[in-house]
């Protein structure tokens, strides 16, 4: 059934409330986006971190496995890690956390070098602080600003391989409702009931666009430079 005044964005193939079922999908895709998105954020920040401040061998070994893991296309190695960790939203979770976890390496890494430059970090040594408290005092909190930047833009590419790993029956599965999943359902009966596959596809864009917009927002807030480009 079609958009009614009952059920605004119709009904699918088994009578179910579209409506329902794209609002029950937008907090699966953003739990999995969020908390994919942390664990990424978590595991770049120590890669990062470690390989910048402990230099030679530290930083060649960690940095080179970064670069072994950028060379792999996003959505292939999320297929792969999915088809072998098994279709589950944890298993989705921890998939997704580890392929966006070499950008947040990156940005953590070179967030740190250009502190390790600073003469505060330089002023913490020669007062003899340890290195776990130059860590926590001195660097954890002045590349915090480009991790959060960072990390919002990312909850969006997160919420896109969401989609893409349950649109192809490795992720959310039915009967629990998700955007891709939801998609997935719809290219049957795109000509009859064109509803069930646009209203999802909005709930994407709009998300996507969102956290893209407030990335920007982050970024130019927390970045000086880009105040004063602005």
């Amino acid at each position: 059934v079609g958009p009614t005044g009952a059920h605004p964005m119709g009904t699918d193939e088994l009578g179910r409330d579209t409506l329902a079922r794209v609002i029950h999908g937008a907090q699966i895709s953003l739990e999995i986006g969020v908390v994919a998105v942390l664990i990424s954020c978590a595991l770049g920040l120590i890669l990062g971190l470690a390989s910048a401040y402990y230099g030679r061998w530290t930083d060649a070994i960690l940095m080179r496995s970064v670069d072994i893991m950028f060379a792999f296309p996003a959505l292939v190695f999320a297929i792969l890690m999915a088809a072998t960790l098994g279709p589950s939203v944890k298993d989705e979770m921890i998939t997704i956390g580890i392929i966006f976890a070499p950008a947040f390496a990156r940005v953590a890494h070179s967030s740190t070098l250009a502190v390790l430059e600073q003469p505060f970090v330089e002023a913490a040594r020669a007062l003899g602080a340890s290195n776990a408290r130059i860590i926590r005092r001195e660097l954890l909190p002045n590349i915090a600003g480009p991790m959060i930047a960072v990390t919002t833009v990312y909850v969006s590419a997160a919420i896109l391989i969401e989609a893409g790993l349950s649109f192809l029956g490795l992720g959310v599965q039915p009967p629990q409702a998700s955007w891709g999943n939801m998609l997935s359902e719809a290219q049957t009966y795109m000509q009859l009931a064109w509803w069930m596959a646009v209203f999802p596809g909005l709930g994407i864009a709009i998300a996507v666009l969102g956290f893209n917009f407030l990335g920007d927002g982050l970024r130019d807030l927390l970045d000086p430079r880009s105040r004063k480009r602005g």
